[in-house]
């Protein structure tokens, strides 16, 4: 059904130079065949993958071949190769929140699917968009076919790219990080999901993930990038048990286990936040018919100086919406939240969606600074610079843009960022989610540097008990808007 032949993908910086993201990789797939493709961040895997789907940027290279049910997609003009994008090829993307439109309701937005390919009325149009956001797990689909992408949490909106990629029943499905934003329980059903359409329609799945646990448990056939090559193929069972490469090794060594690979320090006896009887509502309509609905209910803890607490749930549980009540972002709230330190900073989910794509790292680690007005220019570059330093970074950095970045970069930003300010309270949401298994290590080991260093204090959201095994002091379980107990880590 598919095969890739010296495909090779070269970008040009701003400065003019080169950078080779895909060096002469050469695979194939056969039609209902699930590969995956695993490696470290910036390995190549997605442009890998946009190169076949062809949504590479303008300042991309493209060259090899590319062959599709016996048609070199690359020889293809533009338009020829739009009729197959999204009806013979489509794609899940990793980050939702910038791949759908934020001003345009999500019904509408699967529906433009079957506008381009179908010729299907109106109404079959609603029905089928419907049978698809059931089929993904999302309940009371009619009313969110209304709704907006920033009404909808983490795992919903990804759930919704899901619904989206597989509407026209495509016979290639690239899957690029599918379940990185969703819980265990979530996930396993969008897995099978998936390996049920795969089985019944024959749809092969180019599936990219970080989750070697999963490809292990979902794939037919694995495929080892680094470099932007393939060094090592194989079955998952010739893979994980017997890898041959060194690179291979590594990857498999990384995966998380809960025996813990971070050293947890002692909490000390001032409380840093203390949250006492929160209750959180939304306000939805317009035109003078608002109606206000409660999300959280009677919420209470406390974090103390030094401690990590971590909050795991299932998508939708209202784990964000109680990092945005602690941060102020929503202030429809009933209840107490008292901050023992400076006002606390995030680290988001998505690093992409939350810096500024149209300005340089430097001006992005500045601006808080800025606002307070507190240094100098020149003190402020400085500053700048040891916290980029102590992320991991140079200061070549400071004049990349974050398009420019891998994700286990940016997420290093959004450490910077949250930390410039001198803030002692961490709200983590999902921080490693979206990051490969070695570069998660190297995070969470940094997080915990960082805390010991400036006495950090850390609500670490995640839904993956693995990583909150490894950093939490412990963790709370909150269901369906209310915390329901504590787990011991």
């Amino acid at each position: 059904m598919l095969r890739v032949e010296d495909l090779s993908i070269t970008f040009q910086k701003e400065d003019g130079s080169l950078i080779k993201a895909v060096d002469k990789i050469s695979f194939s797939m056969q039609e209902g065949e699930i590969v995956a493709i695993i490696g470290e961040s910036g390995s190549g895997k997605t442009q890998t993958a946009l190169g076949v789907i062809g949504l590479l940027s303008e300042r991309a290279e493209c060259s090899g071949k590319i062959w599709y049910k016996g048609v070199d997609l690359l020889s293809l003009s533009l338009a020829e190769r739009r009729s197959y994008m999204g009806k013979e090829i489509s794609m899940i993307f990793q980050e939702p929140m910038t791949s759908l439109n934020p001003v345009m309701q999500i019904g509408k937005q699967i529906e433009e699917q079957l506008i381009l390919h179908d010729s299907l009325s109106k109404e079959e149009r609603k029905r089928r968009v419907t049978e698809a956001l059931e089929a993904v797990g999302l309940q009371e689909a009619e009313g969110l076919y209304k709704k907006y992408p920033h009404q909808l949490s983490g795992g919903m909106r990804q759930r919704v790219m899901i619904a989206m990629g597989m509407i026209c029943y495509p016979g290639l499905m690239i899957a690029d990080e599918p379940t990185t934003a969703l819980d265990v329980q979530i996930q396993e059903q969008i897995l099978c999901l998936l390996k049920k359409i795969n089985q019944k329609r024959k749809m092969g799945i180019l599936f990219i993930s970080h989750n070697l646990n999963v490809v292990k448990d979902f794939s037919d056939r694995i495929l080892v990038m680094h470099q932007g090559k393939i060094v090592e193929s194989g079955t998952p069972k010739e893979i994980f048990s017997a890898p041959k490469e060194a690179y291979t090794k590594k990857l498999l060594q990384s995966i998380p286990s809960r025996e813990g690979v971070c050293l947890k320090g002692e909490k000390e006896s001032d409380t840093v936040l203390q949250v006492s009887h929160l209750n959180v509502f939304y306000t939805e309509g317009k035109f003078g018919r608002k109606n206000r609905k409660q999300v959280l209910f009677d919420i209470n803890f406390q974090i103390h100086r030094g401690e990590v607490v971590g909050l795991v749930g299932q998508s939708g549980c209202g784990k964000s919406t109680l990092s945005k009540a602690i941060l102020g972002l929503n202030q429809e709230i009933e209840g107490q939240i008292v901050h023992g330190t400076v006002k606390p900073q995030m680290v988001f989910q998505d690093p992409y969606g939350s810096l500024n794509p149209a300005k340089k790292i430097g001006w992005i680690l500045e601006e808080p600074l800025r606002i307070q007005r507190k240094m100098e220019a020149d003190k402020r570059r400085e500053a700048v610079v040891r916290m980029l330093e102590r992320v991991g970074l140079d200061k070549g950095y400071l004049e990349r843009r974050p398009s420019d970045l891998s994700g286990g970069q940016r997420q290093r930003i959004g450490i910077a960022l949250a930390l410039i300010q001198g803030s002692e309270l961490i709200v983590a949401d999902e921080p490693v989610s979206a990051l490969d298994v070695t570069i998660q290590a190297q995070i969470l080991e940094l997080l915990i540097e960082l805390k010991e260093e400036f006495r950090l204090s850390y609500l670490f959201i995640s839904h993956d008990m693995d990583v909150m095994y490894q950093i939490c002091d412990r963790i709370l379980l909150i269901r369906e808007g209310r915390i329901v107990g504590e787990i011991p880590s």
